[in-house]
């Protein structure tokens, strides 16, 4: 069994102070009491670990009171007796104090798993115990693999970007693990939006691992609008890799999974730093496929947002080391390209990049019609299927309502750069707020 640690977050209510005044963060009363933790395990969310192919990390929360926890994984098998051959877990358990709830946040790393298997596990203590939840690990070496991948979240969790991942699920309930760009609530430090963010997830967060890297919105900022520390509730929901740059721990990080090298970066702060350490991991790297993601856009569909530490500093990497794929989110908006920005990157003339920046909440910019865009919208929620092959990336982009407004496949070619080539989709112009949505009386 695994040593218990126990931390308290008591510097959380001295960094809630320098937050937003708190008028704008106290949540109505019915979802305080909605979200509150309870006696049985909630929020359970399973990660990648270094080897996905033999562990994988699952995290969840109770009421503070519950100081030890376990978790228990065997062998998925059809009969139901499979539970009698379990291995159990003690969890590492840190409590977290915040001005809205009071709870345990508790984490196992299932280890020495078997590559390419269907594992059974579930989460508890005493007499609260979770379901049990079936998972498959990865295989050894390369195989092709679906993820989905989300951009914005962020707002109207409960209400509207429920939809979005249950309709992803439902267009590939076979993904192996889902990615999100960020900003997956508004307020950091607000307990309930992160209910709802767990809540519309439901059982896919449990039982298909996640990557994430960190908006602006999961930094915890002063009345000035300033970042003063990433949330407490990041570390203790999310717990990644511990393979990036010191100080950056579940934050920048990376995950060889099946012939693919999946970078996640935090587009924050420490530009540099992360810079030096995505020259290395670009340049030792044996994988077939390489596939980046941050928060900020390399290059802004709005035109008006650039983040240019990330431009000046990552673009070039991205393009040097023939990066394939680069998934973004914060525009709010849809945009894809191959991000040429002439005389500002020696590299990128011999770039094949595909630049992509999504979103899969309700909250919608505008853009500012640019060259590299070779496909874009407006006021339109998306998910996307990224299967993985052997030569071939396939991309897919849906409208929550099932529409393909988007695709195109990119070809690896050894010796020379990818072959990027796009995919029939729906008819019609472009999204646009001025072309969506008309009154339905009126359409």
């Amino acid at each position: 069994m695994k040593k218990v640690t126990l931390l308290v977050w008591v510097s959380m209510l001295s960094l809630l102070s320098l937050a937003q005044p708190p008028e704008k963060n106290l949540p109505p009363e019915h979802l305080q009491i909605r979200y509150e933790p309870q006696w049985w395990p909630d929020r359970i969310l399973l990660t990648p670990a270094a080897d996905p192919a033999t562990s994988v990390t699952v995290t969840w929360r109770t009421r503070a009171e519950v100081r030890t926890a376990f978790a228990e994984i065997a062998l998925a098998d059809p009969s139901p007796e499979f539970d009698e051959y379990e291995k159990d877990y003690q969890a590492e358990t840190e409590l977290l104090i915040s001005e809205f709830a009071r709870a345990a946040y508790h984490k196992v790393t299932f280890t020495d798993l078997q590559p390419a298997t269907l594992y059974a596990y579930r989460v508890g203590a005493g007499d609260y115990w979770s379901e049990w939840v079936q998972f498959r690990t990865a295989a050894a070496g390369s195989e092709p693999f679906t993820f989905l991948y989300l951009g914005d979240a962020q707002n109207d969790l409960h209400e509207h970007w429920s939809r979005a991942i249950r309709a992803a699920y439902r267009e590939a309930p076979q993904a192996d693990w889902v990615l999100h760009a960020g900003d997956l609530i508004n307020h950091s430090q607000n307990d309930y939006e992160w209910g709802e963010w767990f809540q519309a997830g439901g059982f896919i967060h449990r039982s298909i691992p996640v990557v994430v890297p960190p908006g602006n919105h999961e930094y915890i900022k002063n009345a000035e609008k300033r970042k003063v520390g990433i949330s407490p509730f990041w570390g203790a929901q999310f717990n990644f890799p511990d393979n990036g740059p010191e100080g950056l721990e579940d934050r920048c990080f990376y995950v060889d999974y099946q012939g693919a090298r999946i970078i996640s970066m935090d587009s924050n702060a420490d530009f540099e730093r992360q810079a030096d350490w995505l020259a290395d991991v670009l340049e030792d790297n044996s994988n077939q496929w390489t596939i980046v993601t941050f928060h900020h856009p390399v290059i802004s569909p709005s035109g008006d947002r650039q983040c240019e530490e990330v431009q000046q500093l990552w673009k070039p990497l991205l393009d040097q080391y023939q990066v394939d794929l680069v998934l973004q989110g914060h525009d709010h908006s849809y945009a894809r390209g191959q991000g040429l920005i002439t005389g500002t990157n020696p590299y990128e003339n011999d770039s094949k990049v595909v630049y992509v920046v999504s979103v899969s909440g309700p909250k919608m910019y505008s853009i500012t019609e640019q060259q590299w865009m070779d496909r874009a919208a407006e006021n339109t929620q998306l998910f996307q299927v990224i299967e993985v092959m052997e030569k071939e990336i396939r991309y897919r982009a849906y409208t929550v309502d099932g529409m393909l407004y988007d695709g195109f496949e990119i070809h690896k070619r050894p010796g020379k750069t990818n072959r990027v080539k796009a995919l029939k989709v729906s008819p019609g112009k472009e999204r646009r707020f001025k072309n969506t949505l008309n009154d339905p009386d009126e359409r």
